[in-house]
C-alpha cells in the first residue's frame, strides 16, 4: 500500500478555495502512481479542512486517479512552532502508517517549517518512507535528504555508551547506594547504567526480595527523565474492576462511583517513567492495552472515545517466569519482547555471598539511625560469630527477609553485641516444602535409583550442617532423624566420615 501523509497548510486553503493546485493536490495528482491513502492532519482550520477532502476527491476523480481513502484528523499541538507538541503528534502517525504502508510519501511543503524538520528527523528512520515538496510553478519533486540521522545517532549512543563503560558504575551517584562486590552484583549495576540513558522499556528480574525496585528508581534517576515522576505501581495489588481506571484514567460518570474524571499514571507519569512492578500479574485484556501504550505512546481512558498521546518509559518488574508464561499462553508473547528490550536479572542473596556482609552493616546501620529516637535504645553492633551465622543462611526471602530478621534482632535486645544466637532466635522457622518433579521413563531405560538416593541425602545433610554451623545435634533436629547417632550412621554409609571418626 502507497500512501501519502501530510499537514494541512495555508497554501492548501488558498488553492482550495481558488481551485488551483495546492501542496497537497499537486503530490497527489503528479506522484508515479495514485496512492491507495491520503492522511492529512491539522491542529486547526477543521472546517476548511472538512471541506479539503470532498475537493480533493473530485480532483483526482476528474484526473482518473482514484483514491481509496482520504481522511483528515484534528491533532493538539501547543504551537506551530513547538517542537515537543509537533514531535508526539508526527511520531504517533509516521510510525503507525509506516507499519501499515509499502511505502509512506511525506510531504514537506505544506504546514510550518517545525513541522517539515521534525518530519524529516522521524521519517529518515524509517526503510520505507520518502519524502515530497512542491514549488509555486506546481512541480513536485522527491527529495533525497542526504543525510542519515539513524546512524548518526546511533554512533552518538555508541559513544556515550563507552564513555560511561570506562567509569566505574558505582561511582555515579544514581547507583551509589547499591550494595555490590560481589561480580554478580558488579555486572548487574554496570548493565543497569548503561541502560539507564537510552530511553528503553526495561524488564527487571529476580526473587522476591532481592531489590528489583531499588534498581528501577536507579534506573530512572540516571535517565534523562530524572527530573520529571517515576510512578510506582504493584500489579498483583490492582483491584480488577479497576486497573484500567488506575493505569489509564477515566472520565466522569464512567461507572458508578466515577464523579469526577481521573488521570491514570499513565497520564501522571507522561514525560517520566512508570514502574510495574509484578507485571506478571496483569491479566491478558489489561496487557493488550498496555502494549497499545507502549508501541503507539497512546491511552484511552474508560468510558472514552479519545486517545491521549503519553511519553512514558516503562520498568516492569517480575519474579515470575514470563518465559514459560508466554509458553503457557498466560503472558503476551509481543508483549514480552517490547519489555524486554533491556533485561536486568538480579540474583538471589544465596548467590551473592560477598555482597551479604557489607549489607549487613549497611541495614544495621540504617536500623540503628532510625530508632535512635526511641527512648532507651542503644545502637548495636554484630558479632563475629552473628555475623557467621548469617552468612551461613540462604535467605530464601533475600534482602527483605535479612532486613526483617535484623530489625527483630536488634530492636528486641538489650545487648551491644548481636550474637548468633540473637539472630537464630530473630528467623522466622518456615516449613521448607519441595516441589515434587514428576518422573518419566522410556520402556528400556536403566536407572541406579540407590546412587540417586544417596546423592540427595548427602546435599539435605551438606545443608544441614552449614545451616547449623556443623552442629549435628542441630542438624539433626532439622533432618527429623531422631537420635544423633542416626545423623553419624548416615554420614558413614554415605562415606562423608570415616568408620573411626571420633564424635563431634
Amino acid at each position: 500500500m502507497k500512501t501519502l501523509f501530510t499537514w494541512f497548510g495555508q497554501a492548501d486553503i488558498d488553492g482550495m478555495n481558488e481551485d488551483t493546485n495546492s501542496p497537497i493536490s499537486n503530490i497527489a495528482l503528479k506522484h508515479s502512481e495514485p496512492f491507495d491513502q491520503i492522511v492529512i492532519i491539522s491542529n486547526k482550520w477543521e472546517e476548511e479542512r472538512y471541506k479539503y477532502v470532498p475537493w480533493l476527491e473530485r480532483k483526482l476523480a476528474i484526473a482518473q486517479r482514484p483514491c481509496k481513502r482520504i481522511e483528515g484528523h484534528t491533532v493538539r499541538i501547543q504551537s506551530p512552532i513547538d517542537y515537543v507538541s509537533i514531535s508526539k503528534q508526527s511520531q504517533k502517525w509516521i510510525n503507525k502508517l509506516s507499519s501499515e504502508s509499502d511505502k509512506l510519501y511525506i510531504n514537506l511543503t505544506s504546514g510550518s517549517p517545525a513541522m517539515s524538520a521534525v518530519s524529516i528527523i522521524l521519517g529518515k528512520a524509517k526503510p520505507n518512507t520518502y519524502f515530497y515538496q512542491s514549488n509555486r510553478k506546481s512541480e513536485i519533486s522527491l527529495d533525497a535528504i542526504p543525510f542519515d540521522f539513524v546512524a548518526e545517532h546511533d554512533a552518538s549512543v555508541a559513544r556515550a555508551i563507552s564513555s560511561k563503560a570506562t567509569k566505574l558504575p558505582t561511582n555515579d551517584k544514581a547507583f551509589e547506594d547499591i550494595i555490590a562486590v560481589s561480580p554478580q552484583m558488579l555486572e548487574v549495576v554496570n548493565k543497569a547504567a548503561k541502560l539507564a540513558p537510552l530511553d528503553l522499556p526495561v524488564l527487571v528480574l529476580g526473587e522476591t526480595g532481592t531489590g528489583k525496585e531499588v534498581i528501577s528508581n536507579a534506573i530512572h534517576k540516571a535517565s534523562s527523565r530524572a527530573s520529571q515522576p517515576i510512578k510506582t505501581v504493584n500489579c498483583g495489588a490492582l483491584p480488577e474492576n479497576l486497573v484500567d481506571s488506575i493505569l489509564f484514567g477515566h472520565v466522569k460518570g464512567a461507572f458508578t462511583g466515577a464523579l469526577k474524571e481521573h488521570k491514570g499514571l499513565f497520564e501522571q507519569a507522561d514525560g517520566g517513567t512508570l514502574f510495574l512492578d509484578e507485571v506478571g500479574e496483569l491479566s491478558l485484556d489489561v496487557q493488550v492495552k498496555l502494549l497499545r501504550a507502549l508501541q503507539q505512546g497512546e491511552i484511552t481512558r474508560v468510558g472514552d472515545d479519545k486517545t491521549i498521546t503519553v511519553d512514558v518509559r516503562v520498568i516492569a518488574a517480575t519474579h515470575r517466569n514470563l518465559v514459560a508464561m508466554v509458553e503457557d499462553g498466560e503472558f503476551r508473547e509481543d508483549l514480552f519482547y517490547r519489555l524486554a528490550l533491556g533485561i536486568v536479572e538480579i540474583p538471589p542473596l544465596r548467590d551473592r555471598a560477598e555482597d551479604i556482609e557489607p549489607l549487613v552493616h549497611a541495614l544495621a546501620s540504617e536500623i540503628n539511625e532510625s530508632a535512635k529516637s526511641y527512648s532507651n535504645y542503644k545502637s548495636k553492633n554484630i558479632s563475629q560469630k552473628g555475623m557467621k551465622f548469617i552468612l551461613s543462611q540462604p535467605w530464601r526471602g533475600n534482602i527483605r527477609e535479612l532486613w526483617s530478621t535484623l530489625n527483630r534482632a536488634l530492636l528486641l535486645s538489650d545487648k551491644d553485641e548481636i550474637s548468633d544466637l540473637d539472630i537464630q532466635n530473630a528467623l522466622i522457622n518456615r516449613e521448607n516444602k519441595q516441589k515434587e518433579h514428576e518422573i518419566h521413563l522410556a520402556y528400556g531405560d536403566v536407572v541406579d535409583l540407590k546412587q540417586i538416593t544417596e546423592n540427595i541425602e548427602k546435599k539435605y545433610i551438606e545443608a544441614a550442617l552449614k545451616a547449623t554451623g556443623g552442629a549435628k545435634g542441630k542438624a539433626t533436629d532439622m533432618l527429623s532423624l531422631g537420635l544423633h547417632q542416626n545423623l553419624r550412621n548416615m554420614m558413614k554409609r554415605l562415606k562423608m566420615i570415616s568408620e573411626n571418626e571420633s564424635e563431634k
